[in-house]
């Protein structure tokens, strides 16, 4: 490792290095510095230390031309990661004992780190463990999520009753990411879409949107225990497109901005909710599409083989807009007819279900849908014609099971229908789940594809609590 970054080799040297980067930072020695200074300095300190690994990852990556994985997923409750990364990165016990030296006690320090508002349960903590795990593994995978503003809740214990007030986890800020402007891309929604053919009888297709944001990544590194390997967790935000907004309209718009990051789940009850849990969906899979593309095409001529050389695993139906996201800028932007793209698409995507409640599985009403995702919509369209026709060649005459399993059905747009129809594999996250899966709630697809599906049983990250609990 570069010497330059190496600060962590001994005692004395994280000591001095320690000190130099608060007075450079805050202008006051180590002496004078508040609590919260000596945690954003040391955080910082560690997030370089580790970055040395995170570049040579990528270039590996690069070098030879590994598979990657990218992990869609509406939550990634990744805990508090001062002491994890510390321990993975096998300099804890340096550490500790420079700030012991320095008159500073390590539980301090780690007390004041906040767990990232990044979800709400199980769901998100899956997603944190396989990160964690594929690191550990010396397995290139990444997580794509939003950086939401504020967790769902802080939980208050007053009077003998549980009191709900907001979790805001980035009042210090997030030491750990790093924000890539360079990577920035613009999202669209609402508006209409022209269509036309060329001199060469290709569709052409031209979506005016009616409202466009910009999503900016923050990326966060994924450190692997006891290897090198570190990975990425992107993190989306909101922020104003500014060649599109009109300063008579910028309070209104900015408003509606910032509501897409604000926070985890916003209530669906109402249309205005329904609308906005479907722009943060689109808003994370159309940036996280977009980096994947071009990430790619800095290493290969074209998309060809995009599928070879990408998995994209859906936690859930939340990231599923990843589907005709990905037909969309395979059509569109690089003019691939859809047979292809279809073929791209259906061997680079693959979905985990979550739920055997029925009521649970998400769908959108078409009203919404259409109006928000207008070119989005379309190509669902064309999906669900071409499936229907596929049903009907399987299964000649049985109306019933087309009907049933339908992707556009009674108004609605089917998300987990949707994803198993295109996906190449379908997991449960526990046997008894798959096999309900198999033999209930998808049964109609498992006996049209029984090869897509398979289980995965939820883990959990043993090593990180053994560890934490008795070094």
């Amino acid at each position: 490792m570069d010497s330059k970054f190496n600060k962590f080799s001994d005692k004395k040297e994280f000591v001095e290095e320690f000190k130099r980067r608060i007075i450079e930072r805050y202008g006051r020695s180590i002496e004078e510095a508040h609590i919260t200074e000596k945690y954003i300095v040391l955080g910082e300190m560690v997030r370089d230390y580790a970055s040395v690994n995170w570049k040579d990852t990528k270039d590996a990556i690069k070098r030879d031309q590994e598979k990657e994985m990218y992990y869609f997923s509406m939550e990634f409750l990744i805990g508090r990661l001062l002491t994890n990364n510390l321990m993975n990165l096998g300099i804890y016990d340096i550490v500790k004992e420079g700030l012991a030296d320095l008159g500073i006690n390590i539980n301090d320090i780690e007390e004041l780190e906040t767990d990232a508002g990044l979800g709400n349960g199980g769901l998100g903590r899956l997603a944190a463990c396989f990160l964690d795990s594929l690191a550990s593994l010396n397995l290139a995978g990444h997580g794509n999520c939003i950086r939401y503003q504020y967790g769902l809740f802080k939980q208050k214990i007053e009077n003998n009753e549980q009191v709900e007030v907001p979790d805001v986890w980035l009042k210090y800020g997030n030491v750990w990411e790093v924000r890539k402007v360079k990577h920035a891309c613009d999202v669209k929604f609402g508006g209409h879409v022209d269509m036309w053919f060329d001199e060469n009888g290709k569709t052409v297709v031209n979506h005016i949107p009616s409202f466009v944001v910009r999503a900016v990544p923050y990326d966060v590194p994924v450190v692997g225990h006891d290897t090198k390997v570190t990975n990425t967790l992107r993190l989306w935000d909101a922020e104003i497109a500014e060649d599109f907004v009109k300063s008579a309209d910028l309070s209104d718009y900015i408003n509606q901005v910032k509501e897409i990051t604000r926070n985890v789940y916003p209530d669906d009850s109402t249309e205005h909710g329904k609308k906005l849990r479907l722009k943060q969906e689109y808003f994370f899979v159309c940036a996280g599409i977009n980096q994947i593309i071009r990430r790619h095409l800095r290493s290969y001529p074209n998309l060809d083989n995009l599928h070879e050389k990408i998995a994209i695993q859906l936690n859930d139906t939340h990231p599923v807009l990843c589907v005709p996201e990905l037909m969309r800028v395979l059509l569109d932007d690089f003019g691939y007819d859809w047979d292809q793209a279809w073929y791209i698409t259906k061997n680079t995507i693959a979905y985990t279900n979550h739920t055997v409640m029925a009521e649970a599985l998400e769908k959108w009403p078409i009203e919404i849908f259409s109006r928000l995702l207008p070119r989005v919509y379309q190509i669902v369209e064309e999906i669900n014609r071409r499936f229907i026709i596929e049903i009907q060649n399987r299964f000649p005459g049985d109306q019933g099971r087309v009907e049933r399993m339908a992707i556009i059905h009674d108004g609605m747009v089917k998300m987990a229908y949707l994803a198993t129809a295109a996906g190449y594999s379908v997991n449960g996250v526990a046997r008894l789940h798959t096999e309900i899966l198999e033999k209930q709630l998808l049964k109609d697809f498992y006996e049209m594809y029984p090869e897509k599906f398979n289980n995965k049983t939820n883990g959990i990250t043993q090593r990180r609590f053994l560890l934490h609990g008795n070094r």
